[in-house]
């Protein structure tokens, strides 16, 4: 069985010794005789500490002053105090419960009192440190198998994801550098536009939806998806189809009040939308587009400006900049041109880089 250990702070040392002898068959007994003494020994043994015997009235430093830096130091939330006292006042009671103090006892000691109020005091903390070990465990537990499904969703997204990109003869890391993008103009979002109610979980689950942006192009034809040339009218109307067959396939997983689907229903649908209300398929205008879709919208053009495809070759970083800035590929709202123009040299130095992140 641990052994625990009391630790009595009392200048006068019959006093010390009068507790001693009440807890000494059961305890390891501390003594100090003023207040720097008793500091030092908290120092020295922290939370291997059961209980301290804490005199109001020693020299150098005193009970009062022990207490404020116990409470400084975080002490007295694990190591629980009894004050003991013959002479306390109304005002340092108060001041010493206000600094955490779990009990006041007065001089002359009565040992059965003593010794039955210590080990309540003692029993309840350490069933507090247990419950709180056993927390920690759990919460530790509920964290990693959390990040396992985070991981194992992640893993799934990218893979259906990867299905489109290899039906578009393409290598899959575009959806690598969509989701990179993403999560670098997001968080200037996040900081620089806090009205939009963005915060670091809310980021990480946009950043794997933005995964999605393109599922519905599944269930485009192979003769318009792989066309090398200029699509006609009519095949650029199915083509345009691709944001309302990714929702009606993501339909069939609906799960209700779930903001992971919401964002990767809206980034399906909305990311060719245009601020200037001129996008598709619904020509939604301004900010009735979801903040989360023209964040994925504008890096969706810039990658397809920045890479080669079947029908154009690759644009210059900065020309693929300038044309998103003077609206020569869509509309975009002037937040978020702000953040991508702060955004714009990690966007610069990873697309130099040809995506090593990746």
């Amino acid at each position: 069985m641990e052994e625990h250990i009391i630790l009595i702070a009392d200048d006068v040392e019959v006093n010390r010794k009068m507790l001693s002898f009440i807890f000494e068959e059961q305890y390891e007994i501390l003594e100090a005789a003023d207040g720097v003494e008793t500091i030092e020994l908290i120092e020295k043994y922290g939370e291997e500490l059961s209980l301290i015997f804490l005199d109001l009235m020693m020299p150098n430093k005193s009970g009062l002053d022990v207490l404020e830096y116990m409470s400084e130091k975080g002490y007295i939330s694990s190591i629980p105090v009894i004050m003991i006292t013959g002479e306390a006042t109304t005002e340092s009671e108060v001041k010493a419960y206000e600094y955490g103090v779990s009990d006041i006892i007065y001089k002359p000691f009565e040992p059965k009192v003593v010794m039955r109020r210590a080990q309540n005091i003692i029993e309840l903390f350490q069933n507090r440190r247990d419950i709180e070990a056993k927390l920690e465990k759990r919460t530790k537990q509920l964290r990693e198998s959390r990040e396992k499904l985070e991981r194992s969703n992640e893993f799934l997204i990218n893979a259906l994801s990867s299905v489109v990109e290899f039906r578009s003869l393409e290598s899959g890391e575009h959806i690598q550098r969509v989701k990179y993008f993403t999560k670098i103009l997001l968080r200037y979002v996040k900081d620089e536009f806090p009205e939009y109610g963005l915060t670091d979980e809310s980021v990480n689950l946009i950043t794997n939806a933005a995964a999605l942006h393109d599922l519905g192009k599944i269930a485009i034809p192979d003769s318009i998806l792989l066309k090398p040339g200029k699509l006609t009218k009519d095949e650029f109307e199915e083509m345009k189809k691709h944001t309302v067959y990714g929702c009606e396939l993501l339909e069939n997983f609906k799960q209700e009040d779930n903001e992971f689907y919401q964002y990767c229903y809206d980034i399906c649908r909305f990311h060719h939308e245009r601020y200037d209300g001129n996008g598709y398929p619904d020509k939604l205008k301004g900010e009735e587009i979801p903040i989360w879709a023209q964040v994925v919208s504008i890096v969706d053009v810039y990658d397809a400006l920045v890479s080669k495809r079947v029908y154009k070759a690759a644009y210059a970083v900065d020309e693929a900049v300038r044309m998103i800035k003077d609206d020569e590929c869509g509309v975009f709202s002037p937040k978020i041109l702000d953040c991508f123009d702060m955004a714009k040299v990690e966007f610069f130095r990873a697309t130099e880089e040809k995506f090593s992140f990746v």
